[in-house]
């Protein structure tokens, strides 16, 4: 039989089959998947066959892991030289990004969009608890607005307390697997309380010293939401990744990246029949860390830069010191965002050298 991996607990994962039926399972042996040195091997969303150990209690041993037509990795916080994956195969990403109580900051929204064009995801921005946004909360969020929606993005400013956006997010989970993340206390579980009360998930406020959040989801989970549509609305037009369907990526290895995965847009996408949305809830995030990302790659996934690809004086070029670059004249002209450019060097920075 096959199902897909709801909820991984380390050693043991609820299994959904097709049939609705539930199933606590384990891996048969171990699994190595296209190359990944990865700390979990299993992850939630993927598809996977299994057998029955024991009909009565539910139990069952996993035997195979479907390909995955794509997932969303991010650096181990515990083991730097290893990947964790985080999901897959979902159709769309929203980061959750809050001003205040805590601090979302652009360096974490940037990593996170990155990662999502490398595997041709498309992301939202969910941007909460305006209700307490002061001048200075306002001020910058009109900035980033403007600065993320002039290179494709789309943000939905969204309060939990006074259900400002609700609707709006709620209508873009139907008929969809959607991945919810961002930093501990920005209220992805009461986000989720309030949409669907039913769930009944745990919440913790924000560390009154620290002014972080605290771990409330410790496994990443994914839930059945209620239907509440008819038809898919159509993927969000300021989607950069949206927009890349149809489109030849910029070079070679924005087919594949160092995992070998095919990063192309799944085209099947468009042609699924509605089924009830799923969400998949992630623990909280202190850091992001990007994996399977070279130097030469990263502006690629800028859509801002890939969009003046092949432009530059040398092929090779990073968009630093070379001469002839398009990249530092669009900066200095205002049509890269400063803030942008910024934000890439320092991710290039971040960068191992000989990761090539």
């Amino acid at each position: 039989m096959t199902g897909k991996v709801y909820k991984s607990t380390g050693s043991w994962y609820v299994v959904k089959t097709a049939e609705g039926k539930t199933w606590n399972a384990r891996l048969k042996g171990l699994f190595k998947l296209d190359g990944i040195t990865s700390t979990n091997p299993l992850a939630v969303g993927d598809d996977v066959d299994m057998e029955a150990e024991n009909k009565e209690e539910k139990t069952a041993t996993i035997t195979a892991i479907h390909d995955r037509r794509n997932y969303i990795n991010r650096q181990s916080p515990s083991h730097r030289m290893q990947h964790h994956i985080v999901a897959a195969n979902i159709d769309q990403s929203l980061l959750v990004v809050t001003l205040k109580e805590p601090r979302t900051s652009q360096g974490f929204i940037d990593r996170w969009l990155v990662t999502c064009e490398a595997y041709h995801v498309p992301a939202v921005l969910l941007f909460n608890k305006c209700d307490l946004y002061r001048k200075k909360e306002e001020e910058r969020f009109a900035a980033w607005k403007a600065m993320y929606e002039a290179v494709g993005y789309r943000l939905i400013r969204m309060s939990v307390h006074t259900g400002e956006g609700l609707d709006q997010i709620k209508d873009l989970l139907q008929g969809r697997i959607s991945l919810l993340s961002g930093h501990s206390g920005v209220g992805k579980s009461s986000f989720l309380n309030v949409l669907f009360p039913s769930m009944g998930l745990k919440t913790h406020e924000v560390s009154g010293w620290s002014g972080k959040g605290t771990h409330t989801t410790t496994f990443a989970e994914m839930f059945d939401l209620p239907s509440a549509a008819t038809t898919i609305p159509a993927l969000p037009d300021h989607s950069a990744a949206a927009s890349d369907i149809g489109r030849i990526p910029v070079g070679p290895e924005h087919n594949a990246g160092a995992s070998g995965i095919d990063r192309s847009i799944d085209r099947s996408l468009l042609e699924r029949p509605l089924l009830p949305g799923r969400i998949i809830d992630t623990p909280g995030m202190r850091e992001f860390g990007l994996v399977d990302i070279s130097r030469p790659e990263l502006s690629g996934y800028f859509p801002e830069m890939r969009a003046l690809a092949g432009q530059c004086q040398f092929n090779n070029c990073l968009h630093l010191e070379e001469p002839g670059c398009v990249v530092k004249t669009a900066v200095q002209e205002g049509r890269i965002s400063p803030d942008r450019y910024i934000s890439y060097c320092a991710i290039l920075g971040s960068i191992e050298e000989n990761n090539y």
